[in-house]
């Protein structure tokens, strides 16, 4: 009778301190979870793209002329004799206006042909009648100078011109430059605003900045029927217009 009085004494203590531990076991477990709750999952980040531009126009004070002198003679040193003559005569000029950027950019020595016997189209065969030779050089000035110098050029030698563009300064097209991106990247910031104001969103800040560039446009040619040679001299004043720098910043918005 003692034995199992004994025995489900045991059993009893047993089965509790197995509660007990099952207990101890949850209590851990649930202490745990509240010392270290699970991480929360990040929130996408919601960003806005948007590209602004800006204009920036500048004084094309600076004309780039190309200009020579062509003859045609008999033969190919009578070319060559005056060409150099004449050539000398214009650069010397040149040289004496302080032009910038003075080079040669052309230097040709053509023979002309003409039919044996124009008469009869069966017979190719031709012969030289005399020599064209072209020497060009190109050079920059001041625009407001051109049109006097053109005619000083004419007067000295000079018997064609090939082209009359204008052109910025380096230094005011840089300026410029720095100013379109400004502009930009201001209109890309005005635009982000409006429209995560319009969607009723508010912007954050700005987490990337990509900047697309700021071209400029060419030099604007003058047409050619406005500087061909005539009797008229061009010393009218010749007004070089402007020259257009686009610049274009790209913003990445968070909201």
């Amino acid at each position: 009778m003692n034995k199992s009085l004994k025995k489900l004494e045991v059993s009893r203590f047993t089965i509790a301190y197995k509660r007990l531990g099952i207990v101890l076991v949850i209590s851990s477990l649930l202490s745990l979870i509240f010392l270290y709750p699970a991480t929360a999952q990040p929130e996408s980040l919601k960003t806005l793209t948007v590209t602004g531009n800006g204009i920036e126009k500048i004084a094309t004070t600076l004309a780039e002329v190309s200009l020579g002198v062509e003859i045609q003679e008999k033969t190919a040193s009578e070319v060559q004799q005056e060409i150099a003559k004449r050539t000398a005569a214009v650069v010397d000029l040149l040289r004496s206006e302080d032009v910038q950027q003075l080079q040669t950019t052309g230097v040709r020595l053509n023979p002309n042909y003409e039919p044996i016997d124009r008469d009869n189209r069966d017979n190719r065969q031709r012969v030289i009648t005399s020599y064209t030779g072209i020497n060009l050089v190109s050079f920059q000035i001041p625009t407001e100078q051109v049109g006097a110098l053109l005619d000083e050029a004419i007067e000295v030698g000079a018997s064609r011109i090939d082209r009359i563009s204008f052109t910025a300064t380096p230094e005011a097209v840089s300026k410029a430059q720095k100013e379109a991106l400004r502009k930009a990247a201001r209109d890309a910031q005005a635009k982000g605003e409006v429209v995560l104001d319009s969607l009723n969103f508010v912007s954050k800040e700005i987490i990337n900045i990509q900047v697309d560039g700021a071209s400029v446009s060419q030099p604007r040619p003058l047409a050619a029927e406005q500087f061909a040679l005539s009797e008229s001299r061009m010393s009218t004043p010749i007004i070089g217009g402007e020259q257009t720098v686009r610049g274009s910043v790209t913003l990445q918005i968070s909201y």
